[in-house]
C-alpha cells in the first residue's frame, strides 16, 4: 500500500524578488489529515501554546543533546522564528511546524534546506518534543516534506546526517527510505560540546516511495 500524497493548501503568499531561482522552497501547508505541517512564522512568538512549547522544547534533554534549539525564552524564540521566516523568504530552506490538526499542539519540526542549490542537493532534519514521539507522526511528516521537495523544488538528492548515538533518528531515516551510506567521523559538535561521528543517509528523487501510511 503506497502512502497517499498529502494535500497541498496554499499558505499566505510572501512576494519574493522577480526572477527567483528555480530551485526555491515556496511557502506551502501540507495537510496529512490528523497532522498539519505549516511554515514557521514570526506570529508564533506571540504568547500562547506554540511559544510555550518552543521554550519547553529547548529544555528537553534529548532535544538539547541532539538538536539544540535557541528558543530558551520568548526573546530567543522570536529571533529563532525570524530566522526561519527569512529562510522561507529567500527560498533557501523550508522549516515546517508539525501540528496536531485537532488542537494545534506542537508535535515537532521538519526542516528541508539546500546544501548545494545549483546541484539540487538538500538536507533534511527533524525533532520532536515528548508529545510528538512514539506516534509515527514525525516519520510521516518527514516523508511528506521529502516528497514535496522532490516534486515541487526539483531536489535530486536529500541527505540525513545524525549522531551515531541517536538511534531514534536512525530508525526514522530508514523508515522514510533514506538509505545508509556511511559514517562521517567526528563531523559535528552536538549539545554536549563533543564532536560525534554521524551516520549519513540519502534518498534520490528516483528512489521508490516508502510506505508510511498509519496503521
Amino acid at each position: 500500500m503506497s502512502t497517499p500524497v498529502p494535500a497541498l493548501v496554499p499558505a499566505p503568499v510572501h512576494a519574493g524578488p522577480d526572477g527567483a531561482e528555480p530551485r526555491t522552497f515556496r511557502r506551502t501547508t501540507l495537510d496529512l489529515g490528523d497532522v498539519v505541517l505549516r511554515p514557521w512564522e514570526r506570529a508564533d512568538a506571540e504568547p500562547g501554546p506554540i511559544l510555550d512549547s518552543l521554550v519547553a522544547a529547548a529544555a528537553d534533554p534529548l532535544i538539547a543533546l541532539w538538536n539544540p534549539l535557541a528558543t530558551r525564552d520568548p526573546a530567543a524564540a522570536l529571533a529563532w522564528l525570524e530566522a526561519r521566516e527569512e529562510s522561507w523568504d529567500k527560498g533557501t530552506a523550508a522549516p515546517f511546524a508539525v501540528l496536531d490538526a485537532a488542537d494545534g499542539a506542537l508535535l515537532g519540526c521538519v526542516n528541508l534546506r539546500w546544501t548545494d542549490r545549483a546541484d539540487g542537493l538538500a538536507m533534511i532534519g527533524y525533532w520532536a518534543p515528548p508529545a510528538g514521539r512514539g506516534r509515527g507522526v514525525i516519520g510521516r511528516a518527514t516523508g511528506a516534506v521529502t516528497a514535496w521537495g522532490f516534486r515541487t523544488a526539483d531536489a535530486r538528492r536529500i541527505e540525513v546526517a545524525h549522531a551515531v548515538g541517536n538511534e531514534a533518528s536512525c530508525r526514522l531515516a530508514l523508515k522514510c527510505g533514506y538509505l545508509p551510506e556511511g559514517t562521517l567521523r567526528a563531523s559535528f559538535r552536538f549539545g554536549d560540546g563533543t564532536y560525534h561521528d554521524e551516520h549519513l543517509h540519502a534518498r534520490l528523487a528516483t528512489d521508490p516511495e516508502p510506505d508510511l501510511a498509519p496503521r
